[in-house]
């Protein structure tokens, strides 16, 4: 009866580790630096890359932009648009594309990628929202059910030439 217990105890150890190996690759690491967002309604930043670690900051924001500067485990070492650095847990992060409006005045927001087109709305400063189809001057940005195009000189959350 022993070793048929000891061969069950094996075996589940080894489908807990296949397991764990098939969790582990099912996040691909990404290369750093790049963009991401805040998904969660409050995420704290810690200053290391643990619960163990002290909160510095908790974020009440969905959708902030975010810049990962480093992977380790399930920590993304991450900037926020201060210039503030720490640890966030990746499952309080999301993929969206995420942009906040910077400046001191309200940025239009037009109805083509085009300046000469009609301007739809205004986006004031510290404004955050959704980014699709950037191109080298524009990107189409969507605020609650309010969208437009606006300058990407006018944004924090992308790279100077990038598209998408």
């Amino acid at each position: 009866m022993q070793g048929f217990a000891s061969r069950i105890a094996g075996l589940l150890l080894l489908a807990v580790a296949c397991l764990s190996l098939s969790a582990a690759t099912a996040q691909p690491r990404r290369e750093t630096p790049y963009w991401a967002s805040i998904a969660s309604g409050q995420a704290m930043m810690r200053t290391g890359p643990g619960r163990n670690y002290p909160g510095t900051w908790l974020y009440v924001r969905p959708d902030l932009p975010i810049r990962v500067l480093e992977i380790y485990q399930s920590w993304r070492k991450i900037q926020d648009p201060d210039g503030t650095t720490g640890w966030m847990q990746v499952s309080l992060l999301s993929d969206t594309r995420s942009a906040l409006v910077i400046g001191t005045s309200n940025q239009p927001m037009h109805e083509k990628p085009d300046g000469n087109s009609a301007v739809r709305f205004f986006a004031e400063p510290g404004v955050v929202g959704r980014l699709t189809d950037c191109g080298a001057q524009f990107c189409r940005f969507e605020v609650g059910s309010r969208r437009g195009y606006i300058s990407i000189n006018t944004l924090y959350g992308l790279d100077p030439g990038e598209t998408f």
